[in-house]
């Protein structure tokens, strides 16, 4: 070898290929709606519709007094004006004072409840969230309950709605105040500060529990266990605005949802607000969740199984998540109260007691999954 030998050409590293798949990217290629998922939407849409419509009529003629599926068109086309015919006093009595506000509040009540959940899930990026992670549920419960043991009476009886609506949004006024450092709101500090408030709430709970006597006591266990059994067309109309409100609203930041599901630094630079983007969505939550457990009480797994069963059929992008999760919430809440009426009549089940009969052996088959997925439980 000669001291003359040609010089090395210095190692250039390789260039980063524009092809490579970063983080960012696949995210984005799992949201993006190929043409086989928006037929599995469109399908699934139509189907959730079809199957909300035969429920509704299956409830409203099915129950302790029986009214033919043929009657309860007539009649429901009698009252709009396209023909059918009226009913005897009786059976127009119960199908119009009785069934149909309760089928109608089930209907409003699951889809305000399904509509958070995803919502929810999509604010935190994490498909176990669901509405009572921020307080809302506990704080209604607390306001509710202390109407009822107090005796409060002075709005009649809509004391104990409205006392559970403004404690429901006072508390996640609360909730999102007391997690907000610095100008922002960490996802983590969030959920911790709405465990906390959750445990506080339960403890007003049960002290109120304590000094209340004992017909007290029947009414915040009844109220507990959500029933939609004191349906009326006031209540309805008392949830109607709240819920048309926010489900008009929630599909308009779909969009949003899916980029923040790239991550909050990705969604800054596509320009997404993170903050005000949460800060909006945490008081639609709000408002539906409120207003649903002020008039049904207390009704489990609603708002975490719905958004979850159709983000495993139909894909995670929001622009068929989140309406379509309130399609899904009005079904399975409108077939989960006609079964608390019909499967032990003349008794009625309690229906967030039969919600969460259902939905926690599910809630735990997929947790099992997830951890599964991820790699274990460390």
């Amino acid at each position: 070898m000669t001291l003359l030998s040609k010089p090395r050409k210095p190692h250039k590293a390789p260039k980063a290929s524009a092809k490579a798949p970063t983080k960012a990217s696949t995210k984005a290629s799992v949201l993006a709606v190929t043409p086989q998922r928006r037929g599995t939407a469109a399908l699934l849409t139509l189907g959730l519709i079809a199957a909300l419509a035969l429920l509704c009529l299956l409830s409203a003629g099915f129950g302790a007094y029986p009214i033919p599926l043929g009657d309860v068109l007539s009649s429901v086309q009698h009252r709009v004006g396209l023909g059918g015919y009226s009913l005897d006093r009786v059976a127009e009595s119960v199908l119009w004072n009785v069934r149909l506000p309760r089928v109608t509040l089930a209907l409003l009540v699951g889809a305000s409840l399904g509509c958070a959940g995803a919502l929810m899930q999509g604010v935190f990026g994490n498909p176990l969230a669901e509405p009572g992670v921020i307080g809302i549920s506990a704080g209604a419960a607390v306001g509710a309950v202390a109407a009822i043991a107090f005796g409060l009476n002075f709005l009649g009886n809509w004391t104990v709605t409205c006392c559970a609506f403004v404690a429901g949004l006072a508390t996640v006024l609360l909730v999102y105040s007391l997690s907000r450092s610095g100008g922002r709101t960490e996802v983590v500090t969030l959920i911790l500060t709405g465990i906390a408030v959750n445990a506080f709430a339960g403890a007003l709970i049960g002290l109120f529990i304590f000094f209340a006597d004992n017909a007290q006591l029947t009414q915040i266990t009844f109220w507990q266990l959500g029933s939609l059994s004191q349906a009326t067309w006031p209540k309805v109309l008392a949830v109607l605005p709240c819920a048309l409100a926010g489900l008009a609203v929630a599909p308009l930041h779909a969009r949003k949802l899916d980029l923040l599901a790239l991550g909050e630094r990705p969604a800054r630079h596509l320009g997404v607000d993170v903050e005000r983007l949460r800060i909006t969505l945490v008081l639609v939550v709000a408002l539906l969740t409120a207003a649903a457990v002020a008039v049904a009480g207390i009704i489990a797994f609603v708002g975490l199984l719905v958004p979850h069963l159709l983000r495993m059929a139909a894909g995670p992008g929001h622009r068929f998540l989140v309406p379509g999760s309130a399609l899904g919430g009005a079904v399975v809440l409108v077939g989960a109260d006609l079964a608390a009426r019909t499967v032990a009549q003349p008794a009625e089940l309690p229906l967030g007691v039969l919600t969460a009969l259902f939905g926690s052996p599910f809630f735990f088959w997929l947790l099992r999954r997830t951890r599964r997925r991820q790699g274990g439980w460390a």
